[in-house]
């Protein structure tokens, strides 16, 4: 088969490989649609991944293709989406049904090979079937969506509470949808591009609801349209020290902040911003990946974060392929990388379709 193999920090090359071997427990993926994570990038050009060569890429879908011999035979040919992660199911995280919190998981596309590939092995533990309706571009964005919705499900959300959510890359797009599918009206977009407004307008938040933040200031812009007293959900979704710190300062005595981003540096607080995280009795949250498996004997599946985004695309009621602003041949993805990596063009998610 041919793929993007990653030899070492920034050596990645489109290759023939052995096509995977797949285990017991596991199926073979025909892939025919993979996203570029904005993770993806510094994997490939500045950090490496846990284990090389490697295969990246965890946003994918496709159609199983093999079965392994213990795995149940009815995946055959069925259209699915891939869950990444990969948990141990026994550590204590995931002795309590927090699977996403595993200590000792593995990982599509980082740990182990994944889905910038015309196949995959995946465990069959980790596929979830695709309605008709649903397409694989679609579902190979369930993977950020489902991310985007554990961090809403972190904590009750009122429709008339004021939402801020700050940084306005998919997570962040995602985030707004989904919040809006859900009833929130009263949702502030921070971003700093003009292309973040355009979607923003396309997918039903007004002119006034965003901040341009490489042109206005932040802190005057939210007050002002919160009465002086701040949002009262915060999302930050850059993962930067003074983005936390906003966070802090522009959330409404009493209010919560959910932590998404994934960091850039160290973070630090001063004084004063630490200061009203206890004179504001602040909710603090961090949240890291999705929902996908349910502890056993513990609740319906129907339940996980997965399964509440796919049970929305099936409805029609929320339409990620909105934020696909390139699409490639998988034999021309790295066209994907530099764009990412030197962000020569605006974007929001690249898409490799097979």
């Amino acid at each position: 088969m041919k793929a993007w193999v990653l030899h070492n920090i920034g050596s990645i090359s489109y290759e023939y490989a052995n096509e995977p071997q797949i285990g017991e427990n596991e199926v073979l993926i025909a892939v025919k649609a993979a996203g570029i994570c904005g993770s993806d990038i510094p994997r490939i050009y500045r950090d490496g991944a846990h284990q090389m060569p490697l295969i990246p890429g965890h946003e994918f879908s496709g159609e199983v293709a093999k079965v392994g011999s213990k795995a149940n035979k009815g995946w055959l040919h069925k259209r699915v989406g891939i869950y990444p992660l990969i948990p141990c199911k026994a550590c204590p995280p995931c002795q309590k049904g927090g699977y996403e919190m595993c200590r000792r998981y593995s990982y599509l596309g980082s740990r182990r090979d994944g889905g910038f590939a015309q196949y995959a092995a995946v465990p069959a533990d980790n596929l979830i079937e695709l309605p008709d309706c649903v397409t694989y571009e679609q579902a190979a964005m369930l993977e950020p969506m489902s991310v985007a919705a554990h961090a809403i499900h972190r904590f009750p959300i009122e429709k008339t509470a004021s939402v801020t959510v700050c940084g306005l890359g998919t997570i962040g797009m995602l985030l707004v949808m989904l919040l809006r599918e859900s009833g929130i009206e009263n949702i502030f977009a921070i971003g700093n591009k003009d292309y973040q407004r355009r979607t923003l307008l396309e997918i039903g938040i007004g002119a006034d609801n965003y901040c341009d933040s490489s042109d206005e200031d932040t802190a005057k812009w939210l007050m002002q349209r919160t009465d002086g007293q701040g949002t009262d959900i915060f999302f930050e979704c850059v993962g930067k020290n003074e983005t936390i710190s906003q966070a802090v300062n522009l959330t409404a005595a009493g209010g919560k902040i959910c932590l998404v981003g994934n960091p850039y540096t160290d973070m630090q607080l001063d004084k004063q911003t630490y200061w009203k995280i206890l004179r504001n009795q602040l909710t603090v949250a961090g949240t890291w990946n999705s929902a996908f498996f349910v502890k056993e004997g513990s609740g319906s599946k129907e339940d996980t974060d997965w399964n509440y985004v796919l049970r929305l695309l099936g409805q029609r009621r929320i339409a990620p392929e909105k934020l696909i602003s390139h699409r490639f041949g998988l034999e021309h993805l790295d066209k994907g990388f530099g764009i990412m990596k030197n962000k020569s063009e605006n974007f929001l998610k690249i898409m490799a379709v097979l």
